[in-house]
């Protein structure tokens, strides 16, 4: 891991991004946002998995002004998504939006792109400079082709405008589908601009290959140092995009959130039904917001040092398994009683960590 590159804060309510501030994990919503109660009800679901910000599509007048409301009952900063029409920033602005993704580029003469950069300013509302690969403009695409450079080129366009303007509370991004273009656009950008960095690989498609582009992406990045927020974009529930989010950060020691879930491979020396308990276990432990480590191994091999390491932890033997909590064997438990029992185990540690004390990881962060 190389050390985070350090950038430019930029804070967005009660949030500081970049800075040396900690990675945030953001979303969009999928709702109507025209639809106040689905939208608020989805970012509500959102944070009880771990978002720190969200982003809404602001399309017509009447989702700006939906925007008001949303922004009043939110638990979380909000981001409204503009393109075009400079009214909408306008209009999401007077309603106290948190930050704006938008391109000044695109949306008019000079005179529209002062008007909300003066909005934006009497706010101290951050504007996000969103590249993505598949809607870069066509004359950059006619001189230098769809590649990294001409999407750091087109950033540096809309930063410009910006910088001409006298405004710096800027975050850029520079997605795209395919992951070496989008992580060589990124170094790019590091190495020529201090800005905070949003790190996402567009259309990454379903939880499967979604998941894996992401992480091959978004994680080589993070673990060179680049990066001080991120999005999973997948074909799938704003809640899954988190989980993945938070399982990156974690898998690179950046962040501490929820549970770690050890579990062996499996072969031939399993001697009980292992998946079933894994797969109730990790659906069960989505709930729980404390870094603790659970384990479930198959064998004698390395089951039993694995679940002494852990909080709570299962060895498995033949159609039963032995429990450790901390390191102690608590009991032995047949395998139709192994999830229940071992859940009893893990809100017991979770209530302990909310209480003050600490998990295996030993990092609350």
């Amino acid at each position: 891991m190389e050390q985070r590159r350090l950038t430019k804060a930029v804070r967005v309510r009660d949030l500081k991004i970049g800075g040396g501030a900690p990675v945030v994990v953001q979303s969009m919503t999928k709702t109507d946002t025209r639809d106040v109660k689905a939208t608020l009800e989805e970012i509500q679901r959102y944070v009880e998995v771990g978002c720190e910000m969200v982003r809404v599509a602001v399309l017509d007048p009447q989702a700006a002004d939906a925007v008001k409301d949303i922004v009043k009952h939110s638990p979380i900063p909000v981001v409204a998504d503009i393109h075009f029409d400079y009214r909408l920033a306008l209009t999401v602005i007077k309603h106290g939006v948190d930050k704006l993704r938008l391109n000044p580029g695109n949306i008019g003469d000079r005179s529209r792109v002062e008007a909300v950069v003066k909005a934006a300013k009497e706010r101290d509302i951050p504007i996000r400079i969103g590249v993505n690969s598949g809607s870069i403009e066509k004359g950059l695409l006619h001189d230098l082709g769809r590649t990294a450079e001409t999407m750091v080129a087109s950033a540096a366009k809309h930063i410009q405008i910006l910088n001409d303007l006298d405004y710096d509370q800027i975050v850029v991004s520079l997605k795209a589908s395919d992951v070496p273009t989008m992580v060589e656009a990124y170094r790019l950008m590091a190495e020529r601009y201090q800005y905070p960095l949003h790190l996402g690989v567009t259309e990454a498609g379903t939880i499967f290959q979604g998941t894996i582009k992401s992480a091959v992406g978004i994680g080589t990045l993070l673990a060179e140092g680049i990066g001080d927020t991120i999005r999973i974009s997948l074909t799938a529930p704003g809640e899954e995009e988190i989980r993945v989010a938070w399982e990156i950060l974690k898998a690179l020691k950046l962040r501490e959130r929820g549970a770690n879930l050890v579990a062996c491979p499996t072969c031939g020396r399993l001697q009980f039904d292992m998946w079933p308990v894994t797969n109730e276990l990790e659906r069960r432990l989505a709930k729980i917001a404390e870094p603790i480590t659970v384990a479930v191994m198959g064998c004698a091999v390395n089951g039993p040092g694995e679940a002494k390491d852990a909080d709570v932890g299962l060895a498995g033997g033949k159609d039963e398994g032995l429990i450790y909590r901390h390191g102690r064997m608590v009991r032995k438990v047949a395998q139709k009683d192994m999830v229940d029992e071992l859940w009893k185990e893990i809100e017991d540690v979770a209530e302990e960590v909310r209480l003050g004390g600490q998990g295996a990881q030993g990092n609350h962060a």
